[in-house]
């Protein structure tokens, strides 16, 4: 391999040299921009229409409890669910009196029935027990239809419990781990009914963001336009793009589905800082700005120790003197030694001399706005009255979210 230049031949080890170096320095400069940009697939920050899960209910029993089960007199409708139950079985226990099972609970069961799932396929459930047992391990679940918001079964749920959680007990001390009411059982419902929607009689489809956001959803609007090479996507508001289905792909909505998911593009937030009070949580996204503003942080903090000492008279110091009163009742004369508590106050008073005021200039970026208010020595609870304090001022450029 030869490389010709100003009349000079270059070797071919220098060329393999130069062609690696500006190929690492455009791999290096490709991925930096990358990193800033920091793009991400549709299907990641958007939903399409009709591709959605759909929740699930039921109510059922838990048998084979080791005497953690509900009380029957405490949860009447464990006890009017067992009944029926075995009289289904060909078993009847109404005219039964003291009756006292410690093995059966009341539970309800919850599942997320997936999009386009067919009759056949089995989906995760979730246990929760609904009258007063202590724990659900070892149980199972029997037959337990699943309903969904129009009142119909779209499966059927059915096995043993798996928890997490676990409860001991003795005379005088007790250890609870986790959560022992509450379990799940994997591939333990299994999908009778699937919802009616077809997706590829579509002519147009609405894609939904997450985030709502104007400039995100125009760039998911452009980026699609600009694969298919027509105009089929437009944006109605800050949360939904129109995506008309081209004649070429009349009937088959979903390939052009799967064509567009992979499509990335660089989404746009709100400036927003989040603050959770109770937790002492702050989160700051990268769009926040201050404008030039000082902040000095300093807390005037008195405190006051009481330590009450014990005066006792040195050894045989005369004590008090008993004589008789006018009354006839003996009284008690001064001038002896006696034992008397003391007070001893101790009265400290910081003023946080050692925090300095701080000026931060304007248009800082959230890695600043950090690292000046660590420099002063802000923890997580002053931190969050400071912003506070800035957005009152108007120099903090961004949304306070309390919660």
């Amino acid at each position: 391999m030869r490389i010709m230049g100003k009349g000079r031949q270059i070797g071919s080890a220098a060329a393999r040299a130069m062609v690696l170096a500006l190929a690492m320095a455009f791999l290096g400069l490709a991925g930096a921009v990358g990193q800033a940009r920091a793009e991400s697939r549709i299907k990641d920050i958007a939903t399409f229409e009709g591709i959605r899960q759909n929740m699930l209910v039921g109510y059922g029993l838990v048998v084979g409890l080791n005497g953690t089960g509900d009380t029957l007199q405490n949860s009447p409708f464990t006890q009017n669910s067992l009944e029926n139950m075995l009289e289904r079985l060909g078993v009847n226990i109404r005219n039964a009196t003291n009756i006292n099972i410690k093995d059966v609970a009341a539970v309800m069961v919850t599942a997320d029935l997936p999009a386009f799932a067919r009759p056949g396929n089995r989906i995760d459930v979730a246990v929760s027990a609904l009258g007063d047992s202590s724990s659900l391990r070892g149980g199972m679940l029997l037959v337990t239809p699943l309903l969904a918001a129009d009142g119909e079964v779209y499966a059927v749920a059915q096995g043993p419990l798996s928890i997490g959680g676990f409860s001991a007990q003795g005379q005088a001390a007790s250890v609870t781990k986790g959560v022992p009411t509450s379990g799940r059982i994997a591939d333990g419902a299994i999908v009778e009914r699937s919802v009616g929607f077809r997706l590829n009689s579509l002519k147009s489809v609405m894609i939904s963001l997450r985030n709502p956001d104007l400039a995100t959803a125009g760039r998911m609007a452009d980026a699609i336009n600009a694969r298919l090479g027509i105009p089929a996507a437009r944006l109605l508001d800050p949360a939904t793009v129109r995506l008309t289905v081209p004649a070429d792909m009349r009937g088959n909505v979903a390939g052009l589905l799967r064509e567009i998911e992979g499509i990335e593009i660089q989404p746009d937030n709100q400036a927003r800082v989040v603050i959770d009070e109770n937790n002492g949580i702050i989160v700051m996204g990268k769009n926040v700005r201050i404008s030039t503003v000082a902040i000095a942080q300093g807390n005037l903090t008195v405190r006051i120790t009481e330590t009450p000492q014990v005066s006792q008279p040195s050894p045989f110091s005369p004590g008090p003197g008993v004589v008789p009163s006018i009354s006839g009742t003996p009284g008690i004369v001064g001038g002896g030694a006696q034992t008397v508590v003391v007070p001893r106050t101790q009265i400290q008073v910081s003023q946080g001399s050692k925090h300095r005021l701080a000026v931060l200039p304007a248009s800082v970026s959230l890695d600043e706005l950090v690292n000046g208010l660590n420099a002063l020595g802000v923890g997580p609870r002053d931190m969050i009255s400071i912003l506070q304090a800035i957005k009152a001022d108007g120099a903090l450029q961004a949304q306070i979210v309390v919660r």
